[in-house]
């Protein structure tokens, strides 16, 4: 998956991440917070901070441990809460690490690893959205599945 891009949800005004493949229509909404948003946008428009944020001393950690993300997957959906891991290459191993999905993007994001998500997630995303009123629910999946760059403001990836 890439970052599509960011957004506010009008109903709640809290930060959406927008996932899509690059390939085919999946797309996945993950509601994140204002912190976890703004670390991501950051490194969207590649702003440098003056020290380090949180996830750029994490990469520098990795780095200095002479680990690398190999990739981040969102590996679950429970009570409509994501769940994500990074995988890290060390020594010659595999390490992985539980995360939640915004801090595993934001990091996948300045190490230039790929996102994942999986198969079994998207299913279940989208039976959550079918929970839901169905003409909401409809509503809200064409307008993902259309989304325009225009509608994601200076975001757009």
């Amino acid at each position: 998956m890439k970052v599509k891009g960011l957004m506010i949800d009008p109903m709640t005004q809290m930060p959406i991440i927008v996932l899509k493949a690059p390939e085919g229509d999946a797309v996945l909404p993950i509601w994140v917070g204002l912190f976890e948003a703004n670390a991501i946008a950051l490194q969207i428009e590649h702003v440098s901070t003056p020290r380090p944020m949180t996830h750029d001393l994490l990469r520098s950690l990795i780095d200095t441990l002479q680990a690398r993300v190999e990739k981040v997957v969102i590996t679950d959906l429970k009570e409509n809460t994501f769940y994500a891991e990074i995988h890290l290459a060390h020594q010659g191993g595999k390490v992985k690490v539980d995360s939640r999905p915004s801090d595993a993007i934001a990091l996948a994001l300045r190490a230039e690893a790929p996102i994942f998500v999986s198969e079994d997630v998207i299913t279940r995303a989208r039976k959550v959205e079918m929970t839901r009123d169905v003409a909401e629910s409809d509503r809200w999946r064409q307008w993902l599945e259309k989304l325009d760059p225009e509608d994601l403001g200076k975001y757009e990836m």
